[in-house]
């Protein structure tokens, strides 16, 4: 294994790649097969200097003076981190790296998208994100945490027992004003809202009115309610083509990221119930254009949360694990 006190270069990160459980040295350098987001954070903590982890490293039960315990934490504008990931802080090597278990946590697919979102947000990547490491590589408890305007992401190799993505994350867009319009032009996950607006759409006269709920709750909200959700429509009180439009809707909103953490999602949904155990509420306030589609929505079951706030721009909070005993901190 790399000495730690020694900044991993390149040359270096290739040459331990057998270590770090890359299946080959061309994992490292993007080709395929590439290196897990696990293990590229790994070589990432292996690279820092006893000063840089002082700044980014922390023991898995840390509890921030500000946020709370870390590993746990998720908000839609903060730095869990002083240095920004652009900075000088870290070695060009170390910047890749960040990046490279970034584009490795999203879809290729989406890649595109994300980085879109993170210009029009930050001016690109890096320069308004942060990293925490938390944990120790191979003791179990290990996880890799993005944090700035608009992100929240993590990894942790199945460190975090229970919970999908590593724990809650977040993801969101300011196409451009902060206020947008209706059709929220140039929003790339705005049309995650129309799938979902799309089962509205075909909900009868009662069904709306069990769906419609007067206000939302604070976005942030996302701490695990279990069987104590009663707001919206319960799934159970869907047709078959009703269902298979949320499925439809619920398969997009998953998209986003890897394979790995969509199926962790899946697995966590299905130990609760499925999506039979959840319920789908629309808000009637912040509609934006009054037109009836909805800006403000929410799928939740007793340990599933994905509350989307398309007012005045788009915030989606997440939250999925397998049991509603697993605190959340936001």
């Amino acid at each position: 294994m790399p000495n730690p006190r020694r900044p991993l270069t390149r040359r270096r990160l290739l040459a331990a790649a057998p270590l770090l459980g890359c299946v080959t040295r061309r994992a490292v350098r993007g080709a395929e097969p590439a290196a897990s987001a696990e293990t590229l954070a790994q070589a990432l903590h292996a690279s820092l200097t006893p000063a840089q982890r002082t700044a980014v490293c922390f023991p898995w039960d840390y509890r921030h003076p500000k946020f709370g315990l870390l590993r746990t934490r998720v908000a839609n504008n903060w730095n869990a981190t002083t240095p920004t990931v652009s900075s000088d802080f870290f070695t060009p090597d170390q910047r890749r790296l960040v990046r490279d278990v970034f584009e490795r946590l999203v879809s290729p697919d989406w890649l595109g998208r994300f980085d879109k979102q993170l210009e029009d947000d930050t001016g690109g990547f890096g320069h308004d994100q942060s990293v925490a490491l938390i944990g120790e590589p191979g003791s179990g408890t290990f996880q890799f945490l993005l944090t700035g305007r608009h992100m929240t992401l993590r990894c942790d190799g199945d460190s975090a027992d229970h919970v999908a993505f590593g724990g809650p994350i977040f993801y969101g867009h300011d196409a451009g004003g902060f206020n947008e319009e209706r059709d929220h032009a140039g929003n790339v996950f705005w049309p995650q809202a129309v799938a979902v607006n799309g089962v509205f759409a075909m909900l009868d006269g009662r069904q709306r009115q069990q769906a419609l709920v007067p206000r939302a709750p604070r976005e942030n909200a996302v701490a695990f309610r279990g069987v104590d959700v009663t707001e919206g429509i319960a799934v159970t009180d869907l047709s078959p083509d009703q269902r298979g439009e949320l499925d439809r809707a619920v398969a997009l909103l998953l998209e986003p990221f890897r394979t790995v953490d969509r199926d962790e999602a899946r697995r966590c949904l299905a130990t609760q119930g499925g999506l039979e155990g959840c319920r789908l509420a629309f808000y009637r306030d912040d509609d934006l254009g009054h037109d009836g589609v909805w800006d403000n929505w929410r799928l939740e079951g007793p340990a599933f949360v994905w509350h989307f706030r398309g007012a005045p721009h788009v915030h989606v909070w997440v939250n999925v694990a397998d049991t509603p005993d697993i605190p959340t901190n936001a």
